[in-house]
């Protein structure tokens, strides 16, 4: 089980650092990489297997989709920040607090709406 566990982080970890090192010479493309839903495709790869379940990986994919939006303005909000004179460190923590407040307003309202979150 831990073993499991250790090569998720892993790989996890390896996502992250190529990313980082693509972006270094071609941001555009480390963007397009980082924006692939793969955290999420293997995400449910490892919940089907630990339980295949249909209803329950309707359920986590759907809720994924709902919570992915809560998350897209702090895409625009920190190179806003930058190109206004913001530091990095301050435009990256009011695009994560403006996040976290779309992320609870969507647990809040989710719901009331209907959406299973």
């Amino acid at each position: 089980m831990i073993w499991h566990v250790i090569a998720k982080a892993l790989l996890a970890g390896a996502m992250i650092a190529a990313i980082a090192e693509i972006g270094r010479r071609l941001p555009t493309v480390a963007a397009l990489v980082a924006a692939l839903p793969l955290v999420s495709v293997l995400g449910m790869i490892f919940l089907w297997h630990s339980r295949p379940d249909r209803e329950n990986m309707a359920v986590h994919a759907e809720a994924t989709f709902w919570y992915v939006l809560p998350s897209l303005p702090m895409f625009l909000i920190i190179p806003a920040l930058l190109r206004g004179g913001w530091s990095f460190w301050l435009a990256l923590g009011a695009g994560i607090a403006v996040t976290v407040i779309l992320y609870l307003a969507m647990m809040h309202l989710g719901p009331r709406l209907g959406l299973r979150l």
